[in-house]
């Protein structure tokens, strides 16, 4: 496990995480279609809090894309680098999620956060934020649709409808499994969203959620109860 300072010169007030946002978001590359769902590698990152000590830990899991097997996978612990302020969240992650991609053995190849990436208030989420820092190709599957909107999509797997922002479409609404809640897809960097949900429904064979959010999840939460020795 490694363990995370904040990096020197880390945002310290909503001002100064906004000016970032806008600087890396011009950076956002929207127009490369992304490595094709199920070839190379696939991670998941996630992270788990422990707000009253001060502690944050994040996972990293590598998939074969293919098979779905695990190839490898990282923890990282560390302090809380930015307070919670809703649409600036990136920032109490992004310093212990670098590690965890730094510190695994393989190239990570598409990376899937628990979160956002355009479908975010200033079109800059967590999947944006990382992949414009690492080049990597990202994307955001999310629990739940934030403050956008969405027609119900239909029952069957697959069934999609627009995430809007008013009349702006930032994502979709995603069916993977037979009636169950969508999930929320969104674009982070270097791909498209038709490939971004290409790839969430070939990671959700038998969840609803993606098997690199539901590995990493589990893996950064053990690795929080192993920093702080609670659950």
């Amino acid at each position: 496990m490694t363990t995370v300072d904040i990096p020197a010169g880390w945002p310290a007030t909503e001002e100064e995480a906004r000016a970032v946002q806008d600087e890396l978001r011009a950076r956002v590359v929207l127009d490369e279609p992304g490595p094709p769902p199920g070839t190379g590698h696939v991670t998941g990152v996630d992270v788990a809090y422990d707000d009253e000590r001060d502690v944050v830990a994040a996972a990293a899991v590598v998939l074969d894309a293919g098979s779905l097997d695990v190839l490898a996978e990282a923890t990282a612990v560390g302090r809380i680098s930015f307070p919670y302020v809703p649409g600036l969240l990136a920032f109490r992650e992004i310093p212990t999620v670098l590690a965890v991609l730094d510190a695994l053995p393989v190239p990570p190849g598409l990376v899937v956060c628990d979160g956002y990436g355009l479908a975010h208030p200033r079109r800059f989420g967590l999947a944006s934020h990382l992949g414009v820092l690492t080049g990597l190709p990202t994307i955001g599957v999310a629990k739940n649709p934030f403050t956008f909107t969405y027609d119900d999509p239909d029952a069957p797997r697959g069934s999609s409808s627009p995430l809007l922002a008013g009349a702006e479409d930032v994502g979709r609404a995603l069916r993977t499994r037979q009636g169950v809640k969508p999930v929320f897809v969104s674009v982070g960097h270097r791909t498209t969203l038709d490939t971004a949900c290409a790839h969430t429904l070939a990671l959700t064979p038998r969840f609803r959620l993606p098997e690199t959010t539901r590995r990493a999840d589990a893996l950064c939460r053990r690795a929080l109860h192993e920093a702080t020795g609670h659950p």
